[in-house]
């Protein structure tokens, strides 16, 4: 119940609803606690796919998984609690920086290729692979949130179009059926904006994104070494069946070299406000 909670400052804002830091009022745990309305989940007919979103969620436990912990709901509102991740998302990060070091991109693009590897053997195709969608810890560690469009695929192919433009693959945009490799091309398209601070097919016309993702036509600056090039030359492919394996990833001499550094500066944890009790 919402009288369990102290309810702290706002963490972001949705269409549904609003993310609050929270604390747990017996346990004294910090939460992330996503608060939404009912009637814009009906207003949107969402209702499947949010309660989709929480009993997928709730049953995956990986270190680089946003931990859903529980949820609840009243006459007006659903809540999920959620784990707390202190350095925010990724996309400030980028915003913030422009672009990042190897060293720390290699380290996300491990734990995230770790994270989605987990998923699809659990047969979980998360679907919307963004920087928005990736968290961070204070000790640098990713956690993938926003689980609303996943699916479980029981080694199936899905045919709905979902995500975000400059991550989709082909296959999603052409209308044909996809499977878990849209995840393998999401790393590939991550890896290369955390890289460059920006993605491969960002163009200020719509219909030439779309244009250059059917035909997979991109360009690696040169600044950008050949060990996170060749990363991405094998994720960002047209045809999935081609891209490479997330173990493939792992295995990667880039990623295992960038693994066997310490070196990684850890991202600077959000300046905790302090939690309020709520009048609720």
């Amino acid at each position: 119940m919402i009288e369990d909670f102290e309810i702290g400052r706002p963490l972001g804002k949705g269409k549904f609803g609003s993310v609050f830091m929270a604390r747990s009022k017996e346990e004294r745990v910090v939460v992330a606690l996503k608060v939404m309305f009912k009637d814009q989940i009906r207003k949107h007919h969402v209702q499947h796919q949010v309660k989709r979103e929480i009993e997928i969620q709730y049953h995956l436990r990986h270190p680089n998984i946003l931990r859903l912990r529980g949820y609840f709901h009243d006459q007006c509102r659903v809540y999920i609690i959620l784990e707390y991740a202190d350095a925010g998302e990724l996309y400030s990060r980028l915003k913030k920086k422009g672009r990042l070091e190897e060293i720390e991109a290699g380290r996300y693009v491990r734990q995230l290729a770790d994270a989605l590897n987990y998923c699809h053997a659990k047969g979980v195709i998360h679907r919307d692979i963004k920087p928005e969608n990736i968290l961070l810890d204070g000790k640098g560690n990713v956690k993938i949130a926003d689980f609303g469009w996943a699916v479980v695929s029981n080694q199936s192919r899905r045919e709905t179009v979902c995500g975000t433009l400059d991550y989709l693959p082909p296959e999603m945009l052409n209308g044909k059926t996809h499977d878990h490799t849209v995840d393998n091309w999401a790393v590939g398209i991550l890896l290369y904006e955390m890289l460059v601070g920006r993605p491969p097919f960002e163009y200020p016309d719509q219909n030439q994104t779309l244009q250059a993702i059917m035909s997979c036509r991109f360009m690696i600056p040169p600044f950008v070494r050949e060990g996170p090039s060749d990363l991405i030359r094998k994720l960002v492919v047209r045809e999935p069946c081609l891209r490479l394996s997330l173990t493939g990833v792992l295995e990667h001499p880039w990623v295992v070299s960038m693994s066997k550094s310490t070196a990684v500066r850890q991202p600077t944890p959000v300046p905790s406000a302090t939690v309020v009790a709520s009048d609720s």
